[in-house]
C-alpha cells in the first residue's frame, strides 16, 4: 500500500511493517478462530432459567452476541489501533449463567454485568486498575483461570450428557457417567467424537480447530437425526436438522433488556458486591494478559514494554463489558485468539475492523447457529477449559503459602458450581496462612478488604440468624 494514503497513514499500516493484504488475511483468521463464540455464548445463557425460571431465546442470543461483537470489535480496530478483537467472555458468561440468573432476573443480571464495566471503565480511568492488578499476586490469578477453566469443562461435560447428576439418591455420589453409570445413546456419541476431533485439530495445531470441529460435529449429528430413531428430547433444547433458511432477519429483542439497579432488590449488598467483583476479577486480568501477550506476539510493545494506546485500549474493553450487559450478550472482552489474526501477519486496527465487520455479517445467519446441538459444541468447552488448564504450571505447588490457596481457588470452583466461591476460598487462605506465617504486611490491603467481604459472603446465614434478620 503507498504510504500517502489516509487508510495507511491512519492506521499506520506501513510504518508497523505490514500490509493491506495482510491486514484483511489477519482479520478474517481471527474471526474464524473465534465464531464459534456465536453457538457457545447462546448455548450457555440460553440453557439456564433465571430465578424466576425464564430462559432467553437462542436466535435473540445470536443476534446480540454478534451485534456486540461486530461494534465493540470495529471499535477497537479504529479507536485502540490493536489486532484485538472482542466478544462475549467465556468464563465471564459462565459467572452471568450460574452465579447472578439463578439469584434474580435476566434483565436483573444483565444489569449486573452493566455495572461491571462501569467499574472497569471508572478503574481504568481512576489508575486503580493497576492496584488492584499489584495487589493479588500472580499466581492466584492463574490459579482462578484454572478453575474456571475446570468449572467450563464440567460444563461441557454435564450439558452434553456425559456426565449426569444421579436424581432421587442420598449417600451415593452426587454425578455418574452417562444416563445410568454408562455412556448410551447417539448424542454422546457425537460428544465424544467432537471431544476427539477438536483435541487432535489443536495437537496438529489447526487454526480455527474450535470452529472446525463444531461445523463437522453438527453436520454428523445432523445426518445421525435423520438416519436414527431418536427421542427429540435426547439432544437437550437444540435437534439438529437441516435449516429452512440460511439468511434471517436479526432478532434484537434482548437489546436493552437490562434492569441497572434491579438487582439489589434480589441479594443482599454483600453478595451483590461480591458479584462485581467476581466480574470484575475474572475480566480485568484476563484482558490484561490477552492484550500484553497479543501485542508483544505482534511485536508492538515499546522499549519499557508497554502497549501502545493502552489507556484507550482498556478504557474500549471495559466498555465493552457494559455494552454487553445493555444487549444481554453477558460480558465482552479481548480474545486471545486475536493471536491467529497476527499469525497471519495483522499489525493494526485494520484486522479487527474487517473481523468486526464480519461478525456485522454473521447477524443475518441466525439460522446456522441456532441448529448445532449441545453435543457439538460441548467440546469447545472441554478444550477452552483445557488451555486455561495449561496455567497450572506457572504455580509454585511446593511454597504452600501459595499452593494451597491456589488448590482451595481451582478444586473449589467445579466442587461448588461457583466461580465466587473458588475466589473466596483461595482468597481466604491466602491472607489467613500468611498471617499464620507472620507475614501479614505482605498481603496488600485491598486483598484484606475483598477477603473481609467474602468472609462475610461465606458467614452470612450465621450473621443473620445472630443479628435476628
Amino acid at each position: 500500500m503507498p504510504q500517502h494514503t489516509a487508510v495507511d497513514r491512519y492506521f499506520r499500516i506501513s510504518e508497523r511493517g505490514s500490509t493491506l493484504v495482510r491486514e484483511v488475511r489477519g482479520g478474517f483468521a481471527t474471526f474464524f478462530t473465534m465464531a464459534y463464540i456465536l453457538v457457545l455464548n447462546p448455548i450457555i445463557l440460553g440453557g439456564t432459567e433465571d430465578k424466576f425460571g425464564q430462559q432467553l431465546s437462542g436466535p435473540a442470543l445470536v443476534t446480540s452476541t454478534a451485534l456486540v461483537a461486530a461494534v465493540m470489535t470495529a471499535i477497537m480496530g479504529l479507536g485502540g489501533n490493536l489486532p484485538l478483537a472482542i466478544a462475549a467472555g467465556l468464563g465471564l458468561n459462565a459467572v452471568v449463567a450460574f452465579q447472578l440468573a439463578p439469584l434474580m432476573s435476566w434483565p436483573d443480571a444483565m444489569g449486573v454485568v452493566v455495572l461491571e464495566g462501569i467499574v472497569i471503565c471508572v478503574l481504568v480511568v481512576t489508575g486503580l486498575r493497576e492496584a488492584v492488578m499489584h495487589a493479588i499476586p500472580q499466581q492466584l490469578k492463574q490459579a482462578i483461570s484454572v478453575g474456571i477453566g475446570l468449572f467450563i469443562a464440567f460444563i461441557g461435560f454435564i450439558d452434553a450428557g456425559f456426565v449426569t447428576r444421579i436424581p432421587g439418591e442420598t449417600g451415593s455420589v452426587p454425578v455418574q457417567l452417562g444416563a445410568n453409570g454408562q455412556l448410551s445413546g447417539w448424542p454422546v456419541l457425537v460428544f465424544c467424537l467432537g471431544v476427539l476431533l477438536t483435541m487432535s485439530l489443536m495437537a496438529r495445531r489447526v487454526r480455527g480447530a474450535i470452529l472446525i470441529s463444531i461445523v463437522t460435529m453438527t453436520v454428523v449429528a445432523i445426518v445421525i437425526n435423520e438416519i436414527a430413531d431418536i427421542a427429540p428430547l435426547a439432544w437437550g433444547l437444540t435437534v439438529p436438522s437441516v435449516p429452512t433458511d440460511v439468511i434471517a432477519a436479526p432478532d434484537f429483542q434482548l437489546v436493552g433488556a437490562f434492569s441497572l439497579f434491579g438487582a439489589f432488590e434480589q441479594v443482599g449488598i454483600v453478595t451483590l458486591v461480591l458479584l462485581i467483583f467476581t466480574l470484575v476479577l475474572s475480566d480485568f486480568f484476563d484482558t490484561m494478559g490477552t492484550i500484553v501477550g497479543v501485542s508483544n506476539e505482534a511485536g508492538l510493545l515499546d522499549d519499557k514494554g508497554d502497549v501502545p494506546n493502552l489507556g484507550r485500549v482498556l478504557l474500549i474493553d471495559g466498555a465493552a463489558a457494559s455494552v454487553g450487559g445493555m444487549a444481554s450478550a453477558s460480558s465482552n472482552t479481548s480474545y486471545i485468539e486475536s493471536a491467529a489474526g497476527v499469525g497471519e501477519g495483522a499489525r493494526t486496527g485494520l484486522a479487527s475492523v474487517v473481523t468486526g465487520a464480519l461478525f456485522g455479517l454473521a447477524l443475518f445467519l441466525t439460522p446456522l447457529a441456532t441448529v448445532v446441538p449441545a453435543q457439538a459444541a460441548a467440546p469447545a468447552l472441554v478444550a477452552v477449559g483445557f488451555l486455561l488448564m495449561t496455567q497450572v504450571r506457572h504455580i509454585e505447588w511446593e511454597r504452600y503459602e501459595i499452593g494451597i490457596p491456589a488448590f482451595l481457588t481451582i478444586a473449589v470452583m467445579p466442587f461448588t458450581y461457583s466461580i465466587t466461591n473458588g475466589i473466596g476460598a483461595g482468597f481466604l487462605a491466602y491472607v489467613v496462612i500468611k498471617t499464620v506465617l507472620g507475614r501479614a504486611r505482605d498481603v496488600h490491603w485491598l486483598l484484606w478488604a475483598v477477603s473481609a467481604l467474602f468472609a462475610v459472603y461465606f458467614a452470612i446465614d450465621p450473621l443473620e440468624e445472630l443479628l435476628g434478620i
